[in-house]
């Protein structure tokens, strides 16, 4: 043992002693705080990695919070769009063909086809209840007529791809496109199932390219798609409870544009057009509105609704709605497209339209082409689609 006395009484090699058994000294101090520290470490161990947990858990619900407040905010409208606060402020653009004058009181056209025989309303509400209709004999032929019309005029004239697409669609499909969350009481959801019936084509057509880069040589991309469409017409209680209007289960041929930012525009008005020509080629005379800001759908920064007119109402009812949704669906589907080679992905711009609605489009023959005998001349363009057929006659 070394007695430490002062420092003249020790000598050197006992100072070479002492220094090392400090050193040791030193070092047994330190592995035993390390080891304790260690020990401590672990006994907080299954502490620290519930608090984590619990942050991560709080992290994940704060996120989804805030994307189901994103998922709400509307569109901004575009700066083209006129002030007002509702379909009374809207604007006409454009109207064509005058209204037939008829010599005799014409009928809607729910009295025109239960009198022909082709429309059976008592029979659906057996079948499925209120705002559904059967369509059958020259009435059906006429239906397929308006759908084969309507594609054929879109694919061989303005261009459009014909897509055949499923009319069951996930919960994401109904999101990219803005249908989920803010409609959801209007949606026809598959009881068990991450399915809903799709309330328009715009929704199974436009994720055709979810999560996808596109090329930006191959567009625009236009697709033309008939679909059945599926709406529970909430907020319509005790608006058009007759007829073909507004019901649960209609036809539609759609059409949908995939554009770069920079044309979006251009493609608004010749989508517009496209509508238009429909009820042209039909001899429906029409006009076209112009939504205000306060009658402008959230998802939409500029919209055209085409109007049929309809004698036996005696009003103009729509049978389309042309919109420019820049890129508000782009980003929730993740729809992208690369200007270049090489260049950084941008979202792209989607529109859709009816082109048109077949249902009130039938309606609107009905009306505008019944006789005082009671029977309906088929337009002159329907024809080659109704093997020759000229009049549909009562029974």
């Amino acid at each position: 043992m070394i007695v430490i006395g002062p420092p003249d009484h020790v000598q050197p090699e006992d100072a070479v002693v002492l220094f090392e058994q400090l050193e040791a000294f030193v070092e047994v101090a330190r592995r035993a705080s390390i080891r304790s520290a260690a020990a401590t470490l672990h006994l907080s161990q299954p502490a620290l990695s519930g608090r984590i947990a619990a942050l991560e858990a709080t992290l994940r619900d704060l996120d989804a919070r805030i994307e189901s407040l994103l998922l709400t905010l509307p569109n901004l409208p575009h700066e083209s769009v006129p002030d007002g606060r509702d379909e009374a402020d809207n604007v006409e653009v454009t109207r064509w063909g005058e209204p037939r004058t008829f010599d005799f009181e014409p009928r809607p056209h729910w009295e025109v086809g239960e009198r022909l025989g082709i429309l059976d309303i008592e029979r659906a509400a057996r079948i499925a209840g209120s705002r559904f209709y059967v369509v059958c004999g020259a009435g059906a032929a006429l239906m397929r007529a308006l759908i084969d019309f309507m594609l054929h005029l879109h694919t061989t004239e303005h261009g459009y791809r014909e897509v055949w697409v499923p009319v069951l669609v996930n919960e994401a499909s109904m999101i990219g496109t803005g249908q989920l969350p803010k409609f959801a009481f209007d949606m026809y959801k598959i009881e068990g199932e991450d399915l809903y019936l799709a309330p328009t084509a715009e929704v199974p057509v436009t994720n055709l390219h979810r999560d996808e880069i596109l090329d930006g040589d191959a567009l625009p991309i236009r697709y033309v798609s008939y679909t059945p469409c599926f709406r529970k017409e909430a907020g319509a209680a005790g608006r058009d409870t007759r007829g073909m209007i507004r019901v649960h289960q209609f036809e539609k041929v759609e059409l949908v544009l995939l554009t770069r930012p920079e044309e979006s525009y251009e493609w608004l008005e010749r989508l517009r057009r496209h509508a238009e020509v429909v009820m042209e080629r039909l001899g429906l005379p029409y006009r076209t509105m112009e939504l205000c800001a306060g009658d402008l759908g959230e998802k939409a920064t500029k919209t055209y609704d085409p109007e049929v007119w309809m004698p036996g109402l005696g009003c103009y009812r729509e049978v389309s709605s042309c919109s420019n949704f820049e890129a508000y669906q782009a980003r929730r589907a993740n729809l992208r497209f690369r200007p270049e080679r090489g260049a950084r992905p941008e979202f792209l711009h989607t529109l859709n339209g009816s082109g048109l609605a077949v249902g009130r489009t039938f309606a609107a023959v009905l009306e505008n082409y019944q006789e005082a005998d009671g029977s309906v001349t088929i337009p002159e363009v329907l024809r080659p689609f109704m093997g020759g057929l000229e009049r549909i006659a009562p029974p």
